[in-house]
């Protein structure tokens, strides 16, 4: 796990490149690009996102957070991929396929609130969606969030769910400034995520090696990152330094150049 990140298929030089794995073309999006993007419900808009909460056990981006402005102050609006299907381009309008009204009626979780699993089980009864957490692929029962198929809620939906099993939520506008530690010592700190624009998996982290002003930017797999430490503000990778040093270099476009 310490040898040359190049060999690694899943890492590309490029944020928005596209490159073949398994059964789909991947298409690497800039999530630091998506902030500020504005948010369309079937009947209006609702806002602009606002960060992203990732699952910090297999690096899947669970929800949008949108900014609502004046609309519905005092709480997190949450948006489910499973409402946004393949993200759009940026600088264009990200389609949520729900109403205003559903969105306004949704669970509501307080502002500043970390996200329970409790929560996230009222959330997707709600809206008649099977659970993520549920399922040996990356959503449940499928590799990406878009349903092919009438949802339906597992059997065991109202279950009583174990003590250990909790929400591995995490805010990627948080995560971002995090030190970097690799196995010989502190070398950076993250400043962007790569995420697949159909399964929503963040594959890639950029890192922003030597000074913050005067540094470079690199790229490595997320596959890497053997914990992250919330208490130490530190993402702690099984790799060496020079690795780190050696891995692909970031290039971000102007949002003109992404097609």
């Amino acid at each position: 796990m310490t040898g040359s990140i190049c060999a690694v298929r899943s890492c590309s030089r490029w944020p928005n490149a596209r490159f073949e794995q398994a059964n789909h073309t991947i298409m690497l999006r800039s999530v630091k690009q998506l902030y500020g993007d504005k948010l369309g419900a079937l009947d209006g808009e609702i806002g602009r996102v606002k960060d992203f909460y990732f699952d910090d056990e297999n690096w899947a981006v669970r929800y949008v957070v949108a900014d609502t402005g004046s609309w519905l102050t005092g709480r997190q609006v949450l948006i489910s991929p499973r409402s946004l299907g393949r993200l759009a381009q940026a600088g264009k309008v990200l389609g949520v396929k729900l109403t205003r009204k559903q969105i306004e009626d949704s669970p509501s979780i307080e502002a500043h609130k970390p996200v329970s699993r409790q929560y996230e089980e009222e959330y997707h009864r709600y809206y008649g969606w099977p659970y993520y957490w549920q399922g040996d692929a990356l959503w449940g029962m499928s590799g990406n969030p878009i349903m092919e198929f009438p949802p339906t809620l597992p059997a065991n939906a109202d279950s009583p769910q174990p003590e250990h099993a909790d929400a591995h939520l995490r805010s990627t506008q948080a995560v971002s400034g995090y030190h970097l530690k690799a196995i010989d010592g502190m070398l950076g700190h993250v400043c962007d995520f790569m995420m697949d624009d159909q399964t929503w998996a963040i594959g890639q982290l950029v890192i922003k090696t030597g000074h913050r002003l005067s540094g470079k930017e690199v790229q490595i797999p997320a596959g890497y990152v053997d914990r992250i430490s919330y208490e130490e503000s530190t993402v702690f990778v099984n790799l060496t330094s020079e690795a780190v040093e050696q891995s692909p270099p970031h290039y971000m476009p102007a949002l003109a150049e992404v097609v």
